[in-house]
């Protein structure tokens, strides 16, 4: 089930009364077929209740409502999907973003951020050029832990699914489908789909346990890592690279460190796994080793970064 994540930069726009309606129909029409598409349950997130906002500048959606008995109707389509505010309602626990920053243009979004980090769909009110397209580009703040212990703030750009009419819906469709057919929410479930969803990546026994334990709040962030480490190897020739084109910051630990990545493989010989990819928020650390003779990585650690005790 995706969720839908309003994009509440793209309400109070000055335009004309006329513009502004024909922007919410296209906004009803959309959202709703977005719903029709994923099926029963799907829900419309945002900061506020949608009746608090205004579709253009003085022109709130409880006038709206009132100028015709289509309005209405649209009206009551839309209040056939479920409706959660504020954003941080749905995360997997209410501080799980406070390790991130997004804006468009400079300021700051809620919702546009908040669908890029919950991996949803965003919605806007087409009235602005800028909202009809079916993704929309941010500048990403995430504030990391290095190596060392140091907190660094790194900016990057990330692209966030977006929709403002029905003919956007059609890029997103096949993701949707993946989506409902995969329901990968917590550690247990990425361990039970590992086969299909990262073939070329194998796993420690050990992994099973930190999977199953897995705060909420990282599943996301894991899932992502996973799906990078996935794509990085999927395209790898071993017989001409020495290691992947990693599609994520992958670095080996100094060789004071290596001694805690020291793991019992699959063999029964033991050996060191210190590359690693990070995760956020926090420390989030996923340990590995390359097996080119199998075409894949081999991981043994998938949580808080390793401390010399554990």
């Amino acid at each position: 089930m995706p969720l839908l994540f309003l994009n509440e930069k793209s309400w109070g726009t000055a335009c004309d009364p006329a513009r502004a309606e024909r922007a919410m129909a296209d906004f009803v029409d959309a959202v709703r077929a977005a719903a029709a598409a994923d099926g029963p349950g799907t829900a419309l997130v945002s900061e506020v209740d949608v009746k608090a906002l205004e579709i253009a500048e003085g022109y709130p959606v409880n006038k709206w409502i009132g100028v015709s008995p289509r309005h209405r109707v649209l009206w009551q389509r839309l209040r056939g999907l479920q409706g959660r505010s504020p954003v941080r309602s749905v995360f997997p626990t209410e501080n799980a973003a406070d390790h991130l920053e997004y804006r468009h243009d400079g300021e700051v979004v809620l919702g546009l951020g908040a669908a890029h980090f919950m991996d949803g769909i965003a919605v806007s009110l087409p009235v602005a050029r800028q909202w009809q397209a079916d993704s929309v580009a941010l500048e990403r703040g995430e504030l990391v832990e290095d190596d060392d212990g140091t907190l660094d703030m790194r900016h990057d750009t990330v692209v966030v699914r977006h929709l403002s009419a029905e003919p956007h819906l059609d890029g997103h469709l096949e993701w949707i489908r993946k989506t409902r057919s995969e329901g990968v929410t917590t550690g247990p479930r990425i361990w039970d789909s590992r086969a299909d969803l990262y073939p070329h990546l194998t796993f420690l026994p050990r992994v099973e346990g930190q999977l199953g334990s897995l705060n909420p709040h990282w599943v996301l962030s894991v899932r992502r890592a996973l799906e990078r480490l996935e794509e990085a190897v999927a395209a790898w020739d071993p017989a001409t690279m020495a290691e992947p084109e990693w599609r994520t910051k992958v670095s080996p630990e100094g060789e004071t460190r290596k001694r805690v990545c020291r793991f019992t493989d699959l063999d029964g010989e033991t050996r060191t796994f210190d590359l690693h990819a990070r995760f956020t928020p926090g420390a989030g650390r996923i340990h590995f080793r390359l097996v080119p003779e199998e075409h894949t990585i081999r991981l043994a650690h998938i949580g808080g970064k390793i401390r010399p005790d554990l």
